[in-house]
């Protein structure tokens, strides 16, 4: 293993956002005796898509789910420190998870439409939600915000299981927006996409960060990039106290420094392919 991965912690370099959407202070979580992120402070701002890059297994994909509580479905996993949206916090049994996911939508790495209609697809998290307006144009209305209306708008009503891999994805992500959501959470979106949706879900990210906060997790360095306005890196790094690895955040600032100017020596290990 590289020495590089395991030079000494130092505090991740950005200014933090004076209205962060989201904040963690002193985050840890465990997943049984294994801890997974250690001690992880990150402000995430408003309007902006922010990255989360790093090698397998440093826990980008379990910080992106402590954002909306998805951690909690896994057995065993126990989270610590200080989590918060607009300001409140989003830990402990006064907050309804159910509701959290309402306002963080979550976008997975795998297209997971419901076996239902295109319309219905859109329409069913609405209707649990208790939505009293006009649902034609809400359906219309969220395609539309998905870039996918023009091409689905004469099928409608067939499964949205018979779209192609990339229209799944813009389909799981219009039934995000249907919710109303402030914050949405994607996890690898592309990966399983070929090149030609994927730059159409990255259009999408752009056009979509000035109505919604976007944090998203990507393993492809050129993706983060294109799309990100800010990057944050987490690496392995040895916990000396249970002599086991955990993630930890080594580096966040604007994307077009962290690849051009990276401050942390692990960073630019990573980035340019000698670890990881």
């Amino acid at each position: 293993m590289s020495a590089t991965l395991d030079a000494p912690p130092t505090a991740p370099a950005t200014a933090a956002p004076d209205d962060p959407a989201l904040q963690a202070r002193g985050l840890r979580v465990w997943y049984g005796r294994s801890l997974a992120l250690r001690d992880l402070d990150l402000d995430v701002p408003r309007h902006k898509i922010t990255a989360l890059i790093g090698p397998s297994g440093c826990g980008k994909s379990t910080l992106l789910r402590c954002f909306n509580r998805m951690n909690d479905l896994i057995p065993d996993a126990r989270v610590e420190g200080d989590l918060r949206f607009d300001g409140e916090s989003i830990i402990g049994p006064r907050v309804d998870p159910v509701t959290l996911r309402r306002r963080i939508g979550m976008v997975f790495q795998k297209p997971n439409p419901f076996p239902k209609s295109i319309y219905n697809n859109i329409a069913w998290g609405a209707r649990i939600n208790g939505y009293r307006g006009d649902m034609d144009e809400l359906v219309e209305r969220s395609l539309r915000r998905a870039a996918l209306w023009d091409e689905v708008k004469d099928k409608i009503h067939r499964s949205g299981l018979a779209l192609s891999g990339g229209q799944q994805q813009r389909l799981c992500i219009a039934r995000t927006l249907a919710v109303e959501p402030e914050v949405i959470l994607m996890d690898e979106p592309c990966s399983a996409l070929d090149p030609i949706s994927t730059a159409r879900v990255e259009d999408l990210m752009n056009d979509l960060k000035d109505d919604y906060t976007i944090v998203i997790v990507t393993h492809n360095m050129a993706q983060a990039r294109r799309v990100s306005d800010l990057t944050a890196c987490l690496m392995p790094d040895v916990d000396a106290a249970r002599g086991q690895r955990t993630g930890v955040l080594v580096e966040f600032s604007p994307t077009d420094l962290l690849f051009t100017n990276p401050k942390d020596p692990r960073t630019e290990a990573y980035i340019t392919g000698r670890v990881g």
